[in-house]
């Protein structure tokens, strides 16, 4: 298998699944910067010119999510998708609930704030996706009390895709308040198979330049 992602993206998020499941893969970097993503032969891998893509063999799956979710059934005897199927659905839904309440306003704050040109950055907008952030938050801060993972008593794919997300919100300073979700972050970056954090990752491309 081969991985094609840069730095601090949400490659992260498909390296942690790989890592979690011991896969042997490839990691191919395309640098978003020197706009290696628009080149036609990683275009013909992804249309939408986006990171992470997974090629396996003649399989080849885009969007981080989908590709945790397809290692997880790759890898099935791993665990990251549990085999009891009320277990399993509470794994889709919190990892839907990840990518659409939690990751939706992290993304508006990030190009309000860092991708859009300037002359195009809505402060307002701004401050609306931080209160959409902090009241989704709140529902998975509480949900967690008492847990070590989002489902079960093991990581699974949902862990692989929200603990990046996490870790994405406290670079933004949007976890005052959510001390279950604090404690969370910590516990799921100190594990072994933890990918770079966001920080570091970028501390990496800095270093790189």
């Amino acid at each position: 298998m081969k991985l094609y992602g840069f730095g601090p993206t949400r490659s992260l998020r498909a390296l942690w699944g790989l890592k979690e499941l011991d896969a042997d893969f490839e990691f191919v970097p395309v640098n978003i910067l020197a706009g290696e993503h628009q080149r036609p032969d990683f275009r013909g891998l992804n249309p939408a010119g986006k990171i992470p893509v997974l090629v396996d063999g003649d399989v080849v799956v885009t969007e981080s999510a989908a590709i945790v979710l397809y290692l997880a059934e790759k890898y099935r005897e791993k665990g990251l998708l549990p085999a009891d199927l009320k277990e399993r659905a509470q794994v889709y839904r919190w990892l839907m609930f990840a990518v659409t309440e939690l990751e939706q306003p992290l993304w508006r704050i990030t190009k309000h704030t860092m991708l859009y040109p300037e002359d195009k950055r809505l402060p307002q907008d701004i401050a609306l996706a931080r209160d959409e952030f902090a009241a989704a938050a709140s529902v998975l801060d509480r949900h967690m009390e008492g847990r070590l993972f989002i489902v079960g008593d093991n990581i699974t794919a949902a862990d692989c895709v929200t603990a990046y997300l996490i870790d994405w919100a406290n670079e933004q300073h949007l976890l005052d308040g959510c001390p279950q979700l604090r404690a969370y972050l910590e516990r799921m970056y100190a594990r072994p198979t933890a990918p770079q954090r966001i920080a570091e990752a970028f501390a990496g491309i800095s270093a790189g330049m």
